[in-house]
């Protein structure tokens, strides 16, 4: 089978931001992973955890939404500042009923961001927050001149204003944001943007409404009605469930039969249908294309890894969640003319993270690698193709710098496949190729074992007579760089 790849047509850039990661505070996905403390004995710089913040900085996180996530909606920003020791303590009623001691709060983040090199992505509380409370918080991160606010920032040490991009107002609010309706969630969210303040009209704050869960069209249908001329980006929330269960088992991590990993990967395709049928609802209120759709929670499900805390959402990730990924992705990138950015769930130690920790160790996982492979599609230009491709095939292709990336994945458990690819210039060099697999369809990364699932040289693809022949194993994931 084969492909025309149409690299002289021009294609919608890639936005980086597809990249986005999102951290909630939730189990250990902010505390001991990300921040230890400046007196903790693991190394770490202003408190950030250095091993974990040097590998993410391998894969340049473009953006990092955070505090949540339902957390985002019990969230009151002021319990976050100040000297470590007069922080209010709460109960995290979303995740664990455990003491939060709001040590990680906003000038914690974007010291975060300032080590990663990554825009800010803030969830405002609409859910027991106020009008006030939002606009106050914005005026304490972005306001350069002088205000009460900013005056605060500055007794608690930072001068200058950061730098506020994406800022998303109410998370979930059909469900654990509010229990709202579509019709009161418009009227909440145009009252809430009306305040939000623009400090630097320059560079004003891009704007994220809560869009649908996942297959709610009514929503997206209501929010575009009524509150779509006052918005940059609607939200959707996708979770990938091998058993679709939410009530009940959602089937192991890592020990699970072969019919879990095709209903996974099932699941990962149906994004592609959400994508099309919510851009479908927005070109008829949004036909030039101004609204965008940010899908910033998204992922594998999986039940806890067992003898943790349940609230706290950790799980094991293998070469199935690496090929989930990849599917995603390259749907994400199918569609870069609507998808301005997204957030796969979450960063570290929680669902289906880059970076797993224990204690002072660290180990990357087989989704990192995707993130890390599919780096060279960045604010490139999508190509597209003509053709067809092998059943259990997904590729995407891209082009930045007079070079070709063509990134693939085989979820076949049982079959290689062949797949030719041609262009309107033949091919003359393959410059880089990668592939992720494992042994076993579960084969993951341990504290034991870190590098059972790690990025080898690719040597099944090669050029002849100026067509790409690739030959994809079974359960991998391949890019390849040409020219």
């Amino acid at each position: 089978m084969s492909i025309e790849l149409l690299n002289q047509k021009k294609g919608p850039e890639i936005s980086k931001y597809i990249y986005g990661q999102f951290s909630e505070h939730l189990g250990h996905g902010i505390y001991g992973s990300l921040y230890v403390g400046k007196d903790s004995e693991i190394p770490n710089v202003n408190g950030m955890r250095s091993d974990v913040v040097d590998a993410l900085k391998e894969i340049h996180v473009p953006v990092l939404r955070w505090p949540g996530g339902l957390f985002a909606d019990t969230y009151h920003w002021r319990d976050g500042i100040g000297p470590k020791d007069t922080r209010k303590k709460i109960v995290n009623t979303n995740w664990g009923d455990i003491t939060e001691d709001n040590s990680f709060g906003t000038h914690e983040y974007f010291e975060l961001l300032r080590q990663l090199g990554a825009d800010a992505y803030i969830n405002a509380n609409i859910g027991s927050g106020t009008v006030q409370e939002m606009a106050e918080w914005v005026e304490y991160m972005t306001m350069a001149g002088e205000s009460p606010m900013s005056k605060l920032r500055q007794k608690n040490g930072r001068q200058d204003p950061w730098k506020l991009k994406f800022f998303g107002i109410g998370n979930e609010s059909w469900g654990g944001g509010g229990n709202m309706r579509p019709e009161y969630y418009s009227d909440v969210y145009r009252q809430y943007q009306t305040f939000l303040p623009q400090y630097d009209k320059d560079h004003p704050i891009y704007k994220v409404a809560c869009g649908p869960n996942q297959d709610d069209y009514n929503w997206t249908e209501t929010v575009m009605k009524y509150a779509g001329k006052y918005l940059d980006g609607i939200s959707l929330h996708y979770y990938t469930l091998p058993t679709g269960d939410w009530d009940h088992s959602k089937g192991d991590a890592v020990d699970f039969p072969e019919d879990q990993w095709v209903s996974t990967m099932t699941r990962a395709e149906h994004m592609d249908e959400l994508i099309t049928k919510h851009a479908t609802i927005m070109d008829h209120y949004d036909p030039d294309h101004k609204v965008d759709l940010i899908v910033d929670e998204w992922g594998t499900w999986y039940d806890v890894t067992k003898g943790t805390n349940p609230g706290f959402l950790q799980q094991q990730n293998t070469v199935r969640d690496a090929l989930a990924a990849a599917i995603t992705l390259n749907i994400f990138q199918k569609h870069a003319d609507r998808i301005y950015m997204a957030n796969i769930a979450q960063m570290v130690n929680v669902l289906q993270a880059m970076i797993l920790t224990k204690g002072d160790q660290m180990i990357k996982t087989p989704t990192y690698y995707v993130f890390d492979m599919y780096q060279k599609h960045m604010d490139a230009e999508l190509v597209e193709g003509i053709g067809e491709i092998p059943d259990n095939v997904t590729y995407t292709a891209s082009q930045k710098d007079g070079k070709l990336t063509i990134s693939l994945g085989n979820y076949d458990l049982a079959n290689e496949k062949a797949i030719d690819f041609t262009a309107s210039n033949p091919f003359r060099k393959i410059i880089d190729a990668t592939i992720l697999t494992g042994k076993e369809m579960n084969s993951h990364n341990t504290f034991t074992h870190p590098e059972e699932v790690v990025p080898q040289a690719f040597s099944g693809g090669s050029i002849q007579n100026g067509r790409l022949h690739v030959q994809l194993p079974t359960k991998s994931v391949v890019s390849i760089t040409l020219e």
